[in-house]
């Protein structure tokens, strides 16, 4: 068993079994546990995002004509598709080259994911994952079960432009459902990982002083949050006049849109930089945030980006506005090779003076995994992104969405694939009662479509409560 295989079966040991073994298993650093893989990629990654762009250039250029030249071999999908636009990676002489290759996007995936592999979906090493995409629209495929030591590598070079160190301990608001301790705080650690995990859906104003209090305690920390969770606690701070623990060192922000008022918002109320990142679950794309700027610089080396205007052609120029289209280097046994995420950026630059790094930089990301709010009776706000489920939950499912227009109950509206079964309802239900409880109290609609919005994304939420209410909810449960 590999060492992140280790991590991902300590991560679903049960509370009881972690409580017994942690304080002696962790003893050692979490490096031990993460692994050789881990460190080296650790490593690796903080070496390249220094390399000049000729060297990063080359470096891309090599892995894109290696993971061509291996997806033409082995995938009867770009097989067929390579030939039919009459290129190969011995046609790849410059990273321009690139663009004679036909995109991908998530139809593809639906419509040829068995063909689109280079390797049988049954072989050691290979997992299934799905996402809810940034449409609305789940999918699921197939990868490498090694990329969580590659991506969490870089996540963690990216947090230490933040000042954060591997040794360090986290307060993480990011989806865990946490049960209540003897004492009836929605709080658990895991000694090994030095997390400390709090329900961030169970955020009323009772359980945000009682986590405040807590964190406290727990020595010097950086909050690893969802950016819907800290604005959340910095809401909370305002209205409560209280202030963050002075042991909390930093505030690690993703998975979520990063909206400047926010950001703006938890930097005044907590006197700390919030540093954020993007990434997605097809593992493509990575960028996080300059130590000097909210800038996303993008890694050249985990994986290849590319900004496309309306028309497809590359944006060059600094101010303007693009498509994020990916190639990763994680994935091998199911490569996305030009795959349209549905994500869009503005260019910002090629080189950064502040740091002087000369990769792709960023900003203003928007589309993947937006900041949309469930309403809770008490007025508690549960963000889309906690409750997502990255499992089978919506197989069968072509696209799902929440209405909302009364605090604390909803309906979910599923748009049923060919072939769906229609006891997965019940299931699906389940799944989502095991993360929600009673805090949401929906039932389950079926439908034969889910308006698109102006822009063809389907939204997560489709948020009906009237402002009026829900501030007087807020007002009541303050």
């Amino acid at each position: 068993m590999s060492a992140l295989s280790r991590k991902n079966f300590w991560e679903k040991t049960p509370p009881s079994v972690k409580q017994a073994l942690g304080a002696a298993l962790g003893v050692a650093p979490p490096t031990f546990w993460l692994g050789r893989a881990f460190r080296e990629q650790l490593a690796f990654a903080n070496a390249s995002q220094r390399w000049p762009a000729a060297k990063a250039t080359a470096w891309q250029l090599d892995r894109i004509r290696e993971i061509v030249g291996r997806a033409i071999a082995q995938s009867p999908y770009y097989r067929r598709a390579y030939a039919a636009a009459g290129v190969d990676a011995d046609t790849l002489n410059a990273l321009d080259d690139v663009r004679r290759l036909p995109t991908i996007d998530k139809s593809t995936i639906r419509e040829h994911g068995d063909d689109m592999m280079t390797v049988a979906r049954s072989a050691p090493g290979v997992d299934y994952v799905t996402t809810g995409g940034s449409g609305g629209e789940p999918m699921g495929f197939h990868i490498g079960a090694d990329r969580s030591a590659i991506e969490y590598a870089y996540l963690v070079a990216g947090w230490q432009r933040a000042g954060y160190d591997t040794n360090d301990v986290q307060a993480v608001f990011r989806g865990q459902v946490v049960t209540p301790d003897r004492a009836g705080l929605r709080h658990s650690y895991d000694a090994i990982l030095r997390r400390h995990y709090y329900s961030n859906f169970h955020m009323t104003d009772e359980n945000m002083g009682r986590y405040l209090n807590h964190l406290a305690t727990i020595g010097d920390c950086h909050l690893h949050v969802y950016p819907s969770s800290i604005a959340t606690l910095t809401r909370y701070l305002n209205r409560s006049n209280r202030k963050l623990p002075t042991n909390v060192r930093g505030i690690l922000a993703g998975s979520e849109i990063v909206y400047d008022a926010d950001r703006a918002a938890t930097e005044r109320a907590t006197g700390l930089r919030y540093f954020s990142w993007y990434g997605h679950s097809e593992k493509l794309v990575l960028a996080a945030e300059c130590e000097h700027a909210s800038t996303y610089h993008v890694w050249p080396t985990y994986g290849y980006c590319e900004l496309l205007d309306a028309s497809g052609n590359p944006v060059t120029k600094p101010g303007d506005r693009g498509e994020i289209v990916g190639t990763g280097f994680i994935n091998r046994v199911m490569p996305f090779i030009r795959y349209r995420t549905g994500d869009y950026a503005t260019l910002a630059d090629s080189r950064c003076d502040a740091c002087g790094r000369e990769h792709m930089l960023l900003t203003d990301i928007q589309g993947h995994r937006t900041q949309e709010m469930l309403i809770c009776a008490d007025g508690t706000e549960i963000s889309w992104t906690a409750v997502n489920m990255h499992d089978r939950t919506f197989d069968g499912v072509r696209r799902f969405q929440f209405r909302q227009s009364l605090p604390g109950k909803a309906t979910l509206r599923l748009v049923p694939a060919e072939g769906f079964d229609h006891s997965r309802t019940m299931a699906i239900k389940q799944s989502l009662d095991r993360k929600l409880g009673e805090r949401i109290v929906f039932d389950v609609e079926l439908c034969d479509e889910i308006e698109l919005t102006h822009r063809g994304k389907t939204t997560f939420v489709d948020q009906r409560i009237p402002d009026a209410v829900r501030e007087g909810t807020e007002a009541r449960a303050t």
